[in-house]
């Protein structure tokens, strides 16, 4: 089953990561696996699971719960693309309930999906789920975060017949919570540099030696997608900022020269979505807390091979394949550390703007002086400003502000509803971005 897989993912072999990962899967009940974000985790417990949950039977086998629909989406493309004939079923908030009572009646063998829809599946017993044997908890540093452990908790003690418990999560946790039952676990861990990226490099031509037309012509090229714009200097990353901010596009910059508040901030509003480009120097080539993207464009190359490696390595992961595209001028040339040249990608002209993106952020301005957690906001926000879990991106608090991703689409009903709310009795002024 494992070859054919990987043909069809076209994947030439499991990396030593994902093969130590299976192997400790397959031998033991309990196992905990520390693994940055693209790693290749998912198909290093996927093709486990999957095979023990062929012996269908009906019923539901294995369970992978997950705090956000978009991963709980990522899981079944990925299980969608591996072709086992296996079926898996997704489901989260947001999502028609009627149309999941339909797919519930094709049997699947396996179940991905959010906390607080999986809960109300189990509470109201729209499936059987008596004969389910395995449970992923697939970013659970995440799911603890967003405090699902009120929605975890009572699914894992309705599963009664359990033989594996397989939890993966991106960061050290100082105990696993007694809910999940997970004794004496196998516990293994994985670093960046076990991942080896699969980038497809391009150039893009500009035909005149000043290339911010052709950046633009290429942003609206690939969407809204994330993406990387490096520039050698501070004063090109400001002027790039400049021209596109002007052209109305989502863009955030980040170089050394910005005060600190200015440049965590503006990482927030990219990593939750808010922004899909970050124009920038070498300083987020490493070490900062960003996503995993699939796309890289190289506005000015660096002039080492180090760096390039290190800009580039923000990008392809594994099943995923990233790009890194090389704008040149025509009086620029390749620097000699690339010794094959990348294809040319030749770029519409007359495309329009990419649509907005998902998420924008909302800015409150109460923080960790004011005693203010994650978990206040997220409730705050949920309660009075009535949005479904699946609604809530990613939160985060610094000394004076937190900072909240919100689905666009319920921004305006938020504000309406919490203006003049208390948060732990003090007013709450809420500034939008994105």
């Amino acid at each position: 089953m494992i070859k054919s897989t990987l043909k069809k993912l076209s994947i030439e072999a499991l990396t030593p990561m994902q093969t130590q990962a299976m192997d400790a899967i397959y031998k033991n009940r309990n196992t905990f696996i520390i693994a940055p974000t693209g790693s290749g985790k998912t198909l290093a417990y996927l093709l486990p699971v999957t095979k023990i949950a062929a012996s269908h039977n009906g019923k539901v086998q294995a369970l992978i719960i997950v705090p956000s629909r978009e991963l709980a989406q990522q899981i079944h493309d990925v299980h969608k693309s591996m072709g086992t004939g296996v079926r898996m079923m997704c489901c989260y908030g947001g999502h028609p309930i009627d149309v999941e009572k339909e797919e519930f009646l094709l049997e699947p063998s396996i179940l991905v999906g959010t906390p607080g829809r999986i809960a109300s599946h189990i509470e109201h017993e729209r499936f059987d789920y008596s004969q389910i044997s395995m449970l992923v908890l697939d970013e659970f540093d995440k799911s603890l975060e967003f405090e699902f452990i009120d929605d975890m908790t009572p699914i894992v003690d309705k599963l009664t017949k359990l033989k594996k418990r397989i939890c993966i999560s991106a960061t050290k946790l100082e105990s696993i919570p007694d809910f999940v039952k997970m004794t004496d676990p196998c516990s293994i861990e994985f670093t960046d540099e076990l991942v080896q990226p699969r980038i497809s490099m391009k150039i893009v031509e500009s035909p005149v030696p000043d290339k911010l037309d052709t950046l633009l012509h290429l942003i609206k090229y690939i969407g809204n997608q994330p993406a990387l714009i490096f520039c050698n200097h501070r004063d090109a990353v400001e002027r790039v900022m400049d021209f596109l901010y002007k052209k109305k596009c989502q863009v955030k910059m980040y170089h050394g020269g910005m005060e600190q508040d200015a440049r965590e901030e503006a990482l927030m509003k990219f990593r939750n979505g808010s922004f899909h480009l970050l124009v920038t120097t070498d300083l987020a080539s490493r070490g900062i807390d960003i996503p995993e993207i699939q796309y890289i464009i190289h506005y000015h190359l660096p002039s080492t091979e180090s760096s390039f490696i290190h800009r580039n390595g923000r990008t392809a992961r594994m099943h995923a394949t990233g790009t890194a595209f090389i704008i040149l001028s025509a009086n620029e040339q390749l620097a000699p550390y690339i010794s094959e040249k990348p294809v040319v990608d030749k770029i519409s002209t007359d495309l329009p703007l990419p649509d907005k993106t998902e998420w924008v952020t909302l800015e409150l301005n109460v923080g960790k002086r004011d005693k203010i957690s994650k978990g206040d906001i997220v409730g705050y926000l949920s309660q009075k400003g009535r949005l479904n879990k699946d609604d809530l991106g990613l939160v985060e608090i610094t000394y004076r502000n937190s900072f909240a991703a919100v689905r666009r689409s319920k921004a305006k009903q938020v504000l309406s509803l919490v203006a003049n709310e208390p948060l732990k009795r003090k007013l709450v002024r809420i500034n939008v971005d994105g």
